[in-house]
């Protein structure tokens, strides 16, 4: 497994750097001196709660992701618990934009899901929601390596039923993330509010994430991550996703279904609150603006009062 994971990332590097110029050589004279000029030049993104866990500071970026998450053998509903176990798999594809230094154009939310669950629900696959908007930097002091932006985003509901997506009337996701280093230590938080335009066809919810990574060399940084969820607000549970027990889901789960999914649950009230914790690394490729992320996460709350009992995220992040 080691082994196989140290090539995925070396290829990943490899491949990465077909992205690059040749002119943008990392560690080549031109880019020691832009790093000693940038104080965010070793700055890493967050890896785990990707749609919603952001840096304070605008960047130009595509930011790859993989998301396998294993599901629990059973989960918790009103009837009791019920089988469930199986996988779902995401692929998505992040991009930002910065205007300036402080002001940036951010798509956060896209790609393709995969649900494989072993039991009670239909294997299927479609497209993901797709969430965008603006952040700006209303603090922003280098020289204390100091950074705070306010994010606005908009979820569309684009997506498939068949992955629930594509319900409601769209979702706004206003935030703020602060960002501190100190000399190799970086501090990382952000917290906002998934706010349903139609707060009865999805549930209410605050987040909030936190990391801490570690410039260990030049080119690993270790890294620990934390994610808060808590439904405020319990969607009315009406049929939805006609594709999974015949648009019966959402009246019978006793909790919402994470970051990545809003069933409108009308029990989530009975289990508010769902927290996962993450270790993993982040890998700084030579000779390419480009890294590569690891982590491994696991629920700190009960297991079957979520979709996940455990998951791993692979990212890249190319910045041009």
């Amino acid at each position: 497994m080691t082994r196989i994971l140290s090539c995925s990332l070396l290829a990943g590097c490899l491949l990465a750097g077909s992205f690059s110029k040749a002119g943008d050589l990392g560690y080549s004279k031109e880019v020691i001196e832009m790093t000693e000029m940038d104080p965010w030049a070793d700055t890493i993104r967050p890896i785990t709660n990707p749609t919603h866990f952001d840096l304070a500071i605008p960047q130009n970026i595509i930011h790859p992701i993989f998301i396998y998450n294993s599901m629990p053998s059973t989960v918790d509903t009103i009837i009791g618990g019920v089988p469930l176990g199986g996988h779902y798999e995401v692929y998505a594809l992040q991009i930002e934009l910065a205007l300036n230094e402080r002001l940036s154009i951010n798509a956060t939310k896209d790609g393709y899901i995969k649900f494989r669950p072993d039991n009670t629900l239909k294997t299927t696959e479609g497209f993901a929601n797709i969430g965008a908007g603006v952040k700006y930097a209303w603090l922003l002091r280098p020289e204390e390596r100091l950074a705070s932006n306010f994010q606005l985003l908009f979820e569309f509901p684009s997506g498939h039923t068949e992955v629930w997506q594509g319900e409601g009337d769209g979702v706004i996701i206003p935030s703020v993330s602060t960002l501190k280093h100190f000399g190799g230590l970086q501090l990382a938080n952000q917290f906002g509010f998934k706010l349903p335009v139609d707060s009865d066809a999805e549930s209410s919810i605050f987040y909030t994430s936190a990391h801490v990574s570690y410039k260990l060399t030049e080119w690993f940084y270790p890294l620990a991550e934390i994610n808060y969820f808590r439904v405020m607000d319990a969607g009315d549970g009406r049929a939805r996703f006609g594709e999974q027990l015949g648009g019966a889901l959402p009246s019978l789960p006793t909790f919402e279904a994470g970051d990545l999914v809003n069933w409108g649950a009308s029990n989530a009230g009975m289990n508010p609150d769902f927290v996962t914790g993450a270790l993993g690394f982040r890998l700084i490729c030579p000779n390419q603006p480009v890294t590569v992320g690891f982590a491994w996460e696991t629920p700190l709350t009960t297991e079957s009062e979520g979709l996940m009992d455990n998951r791993f995220t692979v990212d890249m992040t190319i910045k041009f």
